[in-house]
């Protein structure tokens, strides 16, 4: 094997080893120092939030069985916001038996299931130990644009406190929860995830958390997603309140959609974004009412539907067999129908 020495005419003779690189213009240096300096303060400001979480369980047929993943800080007493796929309550044959969180600093402490949410492959906890931690705030994912800057923090394959960077790849996907039914209004990113960055924030480079990272495509190059913030938003106050969430249900998966001005002028209306019916699940009560794929809904009740966790938030307890009305668009006419929401049943 040969070694070509440094100053080896193969690499331009000791002249090229002379000449520095070419040195980066000023304002791009300005612009790099910026884009590091957002990164660095967000990673201060919401990482000491970011905790590992480590759960135990318990098989039936009496073997120990383990997981880690990650959660972000909700509310300085210790309260937890974290993936259902990572508390592990959702399975019927599996049960959580114990919970370790590891702050960034270090310590370790045992925390306890408050609620879970399969349906959005969302879950609480709350640590049981008397503390006081650092905490994140849910911002309003609504305002999130494609291309955006946006930041995952998490403890992937075991590599705490790991900082990865990316843009909103796509708003208002919708992606298959372990129950089988499609969470709507989740965010794709390309920041990097991995096993364990599961529960953690996706965070704007405002400092807020405007995701909960939830899943990977793997063998694919940057596919990754989050459960949005208003959905979390809408969980979090469920499972503070009933340790579950009650919701209606009206079998159709929607997704966010602009409404283009000339369509606003034709139909004679103001509201530039809402939901389009992807799917009528059959027999359902939008199956009855006449819903139909490709329709835009505008209102529920004359509350305006700007996103799809719109629709989620205003699909409360309340509204299960009580008779609502939809305003929709269908091409360029506007119309009101009438449903009766169903509850929606948990899957075993």
């Amino acid at each position: 094997m040969k070694i070509i020495p440094l100053h080896d005419a193969a690499w331009g003779g000791s002249d090229s080893i002379a000449n520095p690189a070419p040195e980066v213009p000023a304002e791009d240096r300005a612009l790099l120092d910026a884009y590091s300096r957002a990164v660095i303060d967000v990673v201060d400001r919401v990482g000491p939030a970011v905790v590992g979480l480590t759960v135990h369980h318990s098989e039936a047929n009496g073997r120990p069985r383990g997981g880690t993943g990650s959660g972000v800080v909700v509310a300085p007493d210790g309260l937890i916001l974290t993936n259902s796929h990572v508390a592990g309550a959702g399975s019927a044959a599996s049960a959580a038996t114990r919970i370790e969180v590891t702050t960034p600093d270090g310590q370790r402490l045992s925390a306890r299931l408050v609620g879970d949410d399969p349906d959005t492959d969302l879950a609480l906890i709350r640590i049981v130990e008397p503390v006081t931690l650092p905490a994140a705030s849910l911002g309003d994912s609504k305002t999130l644009k494609r291309g955006q800057l946006v930041i995952a923090i998490g403890n992937p394959l075991g590599f705490e406190s790991t900082v990865t960077t990316g843009v909103v790849s796509a708003l208002g996907r919708s992606l298959r929860s372990r129950t089988g039914r499609l969470i709507d209004d989740v965010i794709q990113t390309d920041a990097a995830l991995n096993p364990g960055n599961s529960g953690g924030p996706l965070v704007s480079s405002l400092g807020e958390v405007v995701g909960i990272n939830t899943a990977v495509i793997m063998g694919a190059q940057g596919i990754c997603f989050a459960v949005a913030a208003n959905t979390a938003s809408f969980v979090l106050g469920e499972l503070v309140r009933h340790g579950r969430v009650r919701r209606a249900f009206i079998g159709v998966a929607a997704q966010h959609t602009p409404i283009p001005r000339r369509l606003r002028h034709a139909a004679g209306i103001t509201q530039d974004r809402a939901v389009m019916i992807a799917t009528v699940e059959p027999g359902s009560a939008a199956a009855r009412a006449g819903l139909k794929v490709g329709d835009i809904l505008l209102g529920l009740d004359g509350a305006t539907i700007a996103g799809a966790d719109d629709l989620v938030r205003l699909l409360t307890g309340e509204a299960i067999g009580r008779d609502v009305s939809l305003d929709i668009l269908r091409g360029t006419e506007r119309l009101t129908l009438k449903l009766t929401p169903q509850e929606r049943k948990r899957a075993a």
